[in-house]
């Protein structure tokens, strides 16, 4: 029986590493902008993202963004996303923004219109969300290492960070490719991460930490596999964004198959995140009140994992300092 219910779950200020730009479209939002460029979904927008496979919501994710043609657009959609995360007590988030799947505007356009909706969102008292932008692993070393090139010429304070996303099983070992890319973020200063230890399996995980030398990892849950790459993550203090709903979608056929509990019982540093919550119908609430009830979570355990998930976090320890403070401040600790 859980100690508390979803409302005090929401009042909590909660912090969320991993999550998408691109799976925070509202059907709505969809409709709207395919009836302005004149195209028909691929599926009712209702059921845009049933997809049968990590391909073909890949596919779908594409077609979506580039309906986003103009850059007051994509300032909007990042507003609505602060929206979103206001309503769930998200008082911080990275997000994860991946240009390939936005045709219809160059990188500069994208991420400085991002970072115009989230200026007008903090201004608005809506919260403090960041911008971690992601390499497709279909990308050469060369688009890797201009990506890099372009974040440190960019002077956009909102980009905290690197990420890699994308089909690992299709596009094979990629961590040799992007070693240069993730040398040059490391020098600039911004965070790595990586989705890993997801179709990549364990040796997915060993190269993110041992090539690119994340300090955390979106997914990981494979690196349950192997003992030796799950020790990894231990002796490095790698902190994993998991995804229940997510990975139960795509690698697990319940919770009750997930290595959650596994990994907690090891000690590994991990948050609750979301991956695409309108895609896949959940909240970042929602996923934490699964967390509630499938680890049986007190409030002492909720407020842990914000408090890892600000450890985490590639803001500047005087951020980390207010974040923590508003916690604490707010449930009493």
């Amino acid at each position: 029986m859980t100690l508390f219910t979803a409302e005090q779950v929401r009042a909590v200020p909660k912090v969320e590493l991993h999550i998408h730009l691109e799976g925070t479209f509202r059907p709505t939002r969809v409709a709207e902008l395919a009836a302005i460029a004149g195209e028909e979904p691929p599926r009712p927008v209702d059921r845009l993202f049933e997809a049968d496979n990590l391909a073909d919501f890949l596919e779908t994710l594409d077609w979506v963004c580039g309906l986003v043609r103009d850059r007051p657009t994509a300032e909007q959609v990042a507003y609505d996303f602060a929206v979103y995360a206001h309503d769930q007590g998200i008082v911080y988030a990275e997000v994860i923004v991946n240009p390939t799947h936005w045709s219809g505007l160059s990188t500069a356009g994208l991420f400085s219109a991002c970072a115009r909706g989230f200026d007008r969102a903090q201004a608005d008292g809506l919260g403090d969300y960041r911008l971690l932008p992601s390499i497709l692993r279909q990308q050469s070393e060369r688009e890797a290492k201009e990506l890099v090139e372009w974040i440190e010429g960019s002077g956009l304070a909102r980009i905290v960070g690197l990420s890699i996303d994308g089909n690992e099983d299709a596009a094979g070992r990629t961590g040799p490719r992007f070693v240069p890319a993730y040398a040059d973020a490391a020098r600039i200063g911004l965070g790595r991460t990586a989705h890993a230890g997801e179709s990549s399996g364990a040796d997915g995980v060993r190269d993110a930490i041992e090539l690119l030398g994340v300090s955390r990892i979106d997914h990981g849950v494979r690196c349950a596999e192997d003992p030796a790459v799950l020790a990894l993550v231990l002796d490095n203090s790698i902190t994993l964004n998991v995804c229940l709903t997510s990975n139960c979608t795509l690698l697990y056929s319940s919770l009750d198959d997930h290595p959650i509990k596994e990994l907690a019982a090891a000690g590994v540093r991990y948050t609750i995140n979301t991956d695409d919550p309108e895609t896949l119908g959940i909240s970042l609430c929602s996923e934490l009140m699964l967390a509630v009830e499938h680890l049986n979570w007190d409030m002492a355990d909720l407020v842990a994992a914000q408090h890892r998930a600000i450890d985490a976090a590639f803001c500047s320890d005087e951020d980390r300092a207010v974040l923590r403070a508003l916690l604490d401040q707010t449930v009493g600790t």
